[in-house]
This record gives C-alpha cells, structure tokens and sequence, in this order.
C-alpha cells in the first residue's frame, strides 16, 4: 500500500514562486510514475507533470502551458516528489493533487492511470 501526503502551496502574487512537496510512504518500490494535476473550480482535473520512478527513471513530462515554469523533481533517498512553480499566473489557481502510477500504462497523463491520491493542497494566484 502506498500513501502521498502533500505539503506547500498557498497564495502568490503572479509572478512569484510556490513550491509543492509530496511525500510517500509504503511500498514505494512499486511506484512506476509520480504525477501532479490540478483541479480548477468547475473545471476537470487536468494533468501539470510527471516524472518515472521505474524504467526510465527521471524522465519528465510536463502539460504545455507550465513548460518552462514548473518543475518536478524527486529525492529517491526521501520518497518525496516536489513541483517547483515559478513564474505563476493567475490561471494556475487550482488544487493540486499528487498521485502515484502502480501499474504501468504509459498515460501519464490521464486520472484513470493513478491508483493512489492525495487530499490536494490550494494554490492560488492573485493578479
């Protein structure tokens, strides 16, 4: 069994940074990919980035529109995941939710491919 807690988040002025942490515990040897999504208010949750923890350990991946903003990064000696947001606007508010990928399917980017969730943490951005 795996579980995620999240830490960080907050408010920011656009522009500025926020740093959202997430740790993990259990059987974290079974986690293939750590991924973050976000939820808006009266929008689905969508995916922000991704990164392997198996096969092609490292490799990341990120939603368009926070290329070159956000960052994942993961401390295999920690078990924690961390996305590092900079530059944000005010279009990033939303809950942002980490989640792990236990069974390997190579959609990153989609709900449906995360077994484990965390309780979401707010990220809000004022203009």
């Amino acid at each position: 069994q795996v579980q995620l807690v999240e830490t960080g988040g907050g408010l920011a002025q656009a522009g500025g940074s926020l740093s959202l942490s997430c740790a993990t515990s259990g059987d974290t040897s079974s986690i293939y990919t750590m991924g973050w999504f976000r939820q808006a208010p009266g929008k689905e949750r969508e995916f922000v980035s991704a990164i392997r923890c198996r096969f092609d350990l490292g490799t990341t991946f990120y939603l368009d529109s926070v290329k070159g903003r956000f960052t994942i990064s993961r401390d295999g000696a920690s078990n924690t995941i961390y996305l590092q947001m900079n530059s944000l606007k005010p279009e990033d508010t939303a809950v942002y939710y980490c989640a792990a990928e236990l069974r390997f399917t190579n959609s990153y980017y989609l709900c449906g491919a995360y077994d484990v969730w965390g309780q979401g943490t707010q990220v809000t951005v004022s203009s």
